[in-house]
């Protein structure tokens, strides 16, 4: 009886550190790594660049919209996803408020090859660009406010970004 209920404390302290861990990743804004930098303009005919000549960018036919003066929130969902539907109100929210800034929802169903060429494996996934269609970062999960403000005062950083006031 005192192994079961130490391996039932084990377990639900592991699962209680997961979840929390899990809840800490959700949302958050990462910059795009070499990897995948050099990965999304990588074909079947070319071999993959190198990470220090390549930035990914997402043309104006590709959003099907200009990108943003300042930025501009790629967000890929899929119709049954309750954070996605979240993450647009508050995405929107931020363009509506924030001059410059363009939010995009594009349906991943619609879009493979953004999600192939962007290693998408959730969704929401939001891709932050710059200006010029620079893919800066990513978030995924639900997104708050608190985080989608915090990915465009990172955008000073990346090449071709305007910091966001």
């Amino acid at each position: 009886m005192q192994t079961r209920i130490e391996l039932l404390l084990g377990v639900l302290i592991v699962a209680g550190l997961l979840g929390w861990w899990w809840s800490r990743r959700n949302g958050r804004f990462t910059a795009v790594s070499d990897r995948v930098a050099a990965v999304a303009h990588e074909t079947d005919d070319s071999p993959v660049p190198t990470a220090s000549t390549v930035k990914p960018q997402l043309s104006p036919q590709e959003l099907g919209v200009e990108p943003g003066a300042r930025a501009t929130f790629v967000q890929l969902s899929s119709e049954v996803c309750a954070p996605c539907r979240r993450t647009a109100v508050v995405l929107s929210a931020i363009a509506a408020d924030h001059p410059g800034i363009v939010h995009v929802e594009l349906d991943v169903e619609q879009h493979l090859e953004l999600v192939r060429r962007f290693h998408v494996l959730r969704t929401p996934t939001v891709l932050v660009l710059g200006p010029d269609g620079t893919v800066c970062g990513r978030m995924s999960g639900a997104v708050s406010h608190h985080h989608a403000i915090a990915s465009l005062e990172s955008l000073g950083q990346c090449p071709g970004g305007a910091r966001a006031s």
